[in-house]
Parts: C-alpha cells; structure tokens; sequence
C-alpha cells in the first residue's frame, strides 16, 4: 500500500502501529525518519500517531514513552530515563510558565489590577510557577529498588 493510499488512516490506527514498531525496537529508539520507514507510513501518519501514543495508548498499555535528542523516541525506558525525562518537561514547563508570566500576565495585571479574570490567572499561573520549581528540583536520595520489572519499581529507604 502507498503512502499515497494511506493518507486518511485515523489516529488510533497510526498510534497502534508506531507502538507496534517501537515496542519491537526496545531497548533501543527510533528518531522520526526510523519510524516513518519501519512503519511504511508518511512523516504526518507518524506525528499523528505520536499524539495518539502520549495522549491514549502509553496509559492504556502501561508503557511509558519519551524522547531524548539524538536518540528519539522510546517506549518502556529505564527508571532513570523516565526521571530524567520527567525533569526535563518540569524545566521546559516552568521556563514556557515563567516567561508568560512575565512577557504577558504582569504586563497584562500592572494594567488592571483590579480585573478579577487577570488576578485569579496570575494567582494561578503563579501557583503553578511554584510547583514546577519545587518538581524540578526535586532529588530523592533513595536508592530504586526493581521488584518484577519497570510497572513494579518503587523507592526503599535504607
């Protein structure tokens, strides 16, 4: 079939195949160029799929996927990757927050502090703000403990 024919493939269908395709390359990942060519999809398919996996298919299967530059995208990672991962999205996050806060919601408010809409927003962006500071820096000194594989991981304390 020709990726021409493919074009109207729904999302559940491109997510289903670029599961299929990273749980057969695991350990290893597979960047975007890998998928398109091991799921003879085109590089839209492959994005649509993508969505899909983060948004239905990783929580419904138990297998959590992330990406790493140079490497691209894996399901099922090691502990410490899908730590590392989660830091990772807390600083982007807490940089994207931060700076609307900033370029916009503090302009928006010195403006009109009195708007209820824009106090109750800065009060919350704000809250938020913090969490992601607090998430990120975040460092359990626990050793991990594997019982039956990466479903089954927990923090001991000795």
């Amino acid at each position: 079939m020709t990726t021409m024919s493919r074009r109207g493939l729904p999302a559940h269908v491109c997510g289903e195949q670029v599961r299929m395709a990273l749980m057969e390359a695991r350990p290893s990942a597979l960047t975007l160029a890998q998928l398109v060519s091991a799921t003879k999809m085109s590089l839209s398919q492959v994005r649509r799929g993508l969505v899909y996996l983060r948004e239905v298919l990783a929580s419904q299967h138990g297998t959590p996927l992330i990406w790493t530059p140079g490497e691209g995208y894996r399901l099922s990672p090691e502990l410490d990757d899908l730590i590392a991962y989660a830091r990772a999205q807390f600083r982007r996050n807490l940089t994207q927050i931060s700076r609307l806060i900033t370029a916009t919601i503090e302009p928006h408010y010195s403006w009109m502090p009195d708007d209820d809409w824009i106090r109750l927003v800065r009060e919350q962006l704000g809250g938020a703000r913090a969490t992601f500071e607090l998430l990120k820096k975040l460092n359990l000194d626990e050793p991990v403990t594997r019982l039956r594989g990466p479903k089954t991981a927990r923090r001991t304390r000795r």
